[in-house]
């Protein structure tokens, strides 16, 4: 963690989270999907998109080819031209049927369930691994898109902008504030990412309707606005 921070008053994660639930009680992934394969395919497509765009393309993509196997076969052209409205379609693609051939080949078409092997297939880097393993798979890991690392910033619990160093300051600050094994990492990510969208927006952010600035510690944004 970073030691600029440890002389702050700063919220503590498990009050922000209990916060973030009452106002957000139904935050969760909005992608859609079916299945662990539809999951990792979806956000490997939602990179530089957004999960709307990707919802409104892989109705038809998954009912055509619904699993690593299928997909890994499929003709590449008319993948890419079920992609092609998200913007670069060659990549994602490419990104889609290498991952599916991967799958299809080492893994008997299943996703696994751990980090190295995910972060192994095409198009998946360490945010997209997580999404997968702590949504499909339970496991609880913060995911650090541009709203979680902007909360987390304001609240000042990482002083980072790089995703890996946030991630470590915002799990080391729930083993601070003894709430590890009370808080799931994976909701708190939806939590923050709702908030980040609908009042702790980066233009403009509505401290004055949120309720992390009437904590009795307080965000510490909340008076430098």
């Amino acid at each position: 963690m970073n030691s600029g921070l440890k002389d702050q008053a700063i919220p503590a994660v498990e009050r922000v989270d209990f916060e973030l639930a009452k106002l957000y009680p139904d935050a969760k992934c909005e992608l859609n999907f079916s299945t662990a394969f539809e999951l990792l395919v979806a956000t490997v497509l939602s990179a530089q998109t957004t999960d709307a765009r990707v919802n409104a393309v892989t109705p038809e993509l998954f009912e055509r080819w619904p699993h690593a196997q299928a997909m890994a076969s499929a003709p590449e052209e008319e993948i890419e031209s079920i992609l092609r409205p998200l913007g670069m379609a060659t990549r994602r693609t490419r990104h889609v049927q290498e991952l599916s051939a991967r799958l299809a080949t080492d893994f008997g078409g299943e996703v696994p369930d751990d980090q190295k092997a995910l972060e192994s297939l095409a198009g998946v880097g360490r945010k997209t691994a997580h999404v997968v393993r702590g949504v499909w798979f339970g496991h609880s890991l913060l995911t650090v898109d541009t709203h979680v690392g902007r909360l987390a910033r304001r609240l000042g619990w990482s002083e980072s902008t790089t995703p890996r160093t946030v991630e470590r300051d915002v799990t080391a600050r729930t083993e601070s504030d003894g709430c590890r094994d009370l808080v799931d990492l994976t909701m708190l990510s939806h939590r923050l990412i709702f908030h980040g969208r609908n009042l702790c927006t980066a233009r403009k952010p509505a401290c004055a309707q949120c309720p992390l600035a009437k904590l009795e510690t307080p965000c510490p944004s909340a008076f430098t606005q």
